[in-house]
């Protein structure tokens, strides 16, 4: 339970796995099994991929095989999460250092546009950055 609980990698959960069924092979260990089925659908893996759906899985010979076949669709889903959070956060971290540097330090009302501001939102106020003579007319709603 803690192996998997400090599992960081979905390797590392497959691995933990294999050493499960090996050590609860027993038929005496049935409840011991569906007990870690149970657990690893309603906790752990929720946990770790939230909103993944998961397949109706009775033990832990399944749990194994849906895990080493879904993991490179979460790995992948993740990677292009973290992706498209990293571009968010460097535009804006970029777009503030420019507005500091041309204007100043910036009031609190920028500061919450640039927080609450979407992609597209961005583009437009990066191509303003050079041309606005104010931070107004910079981070100005696009008409």
């Amino acid at each position: 339970l803690f192996r998997l609980e400090n599992s960081r990698r979905p390797e590392d959960i497959e691995r933990v796995l294999a050493s499960l069924i090996d050590w609860l092979a027993a038929p005496e260990q049935d409840s011991l099994r569906r007990a870690f089925v149970v657990w690893l659908k309603r906790v752990l893996l929720p946990a770790r991929v939230p909103g993944a759906e998961l397949p109706n899985v009775n033990d832990l010979q399944e749990m194994r095989a849906m895990l080493a076949e879904r993991v490179k669709t979460w790995t992948e889903e993740w990677k292009q999460q973290g992706l498209e959070e990293g571009i968010s956060q460097g535009e804006a971290k970029l777009l503030r250092r420019q507005l500091v540097r041309r204007f100043g330090a910036l009031p609190a009302w920028a500061e919450a546009r640039l927080e609450q501001a979407g992609e597209a939102e961005f583009e437009g106020w990066a191509d303003r950055v050079l041309d606005g003579a104010t931070l107004e007319e910079v981070l100005q709603e696009p008409t």
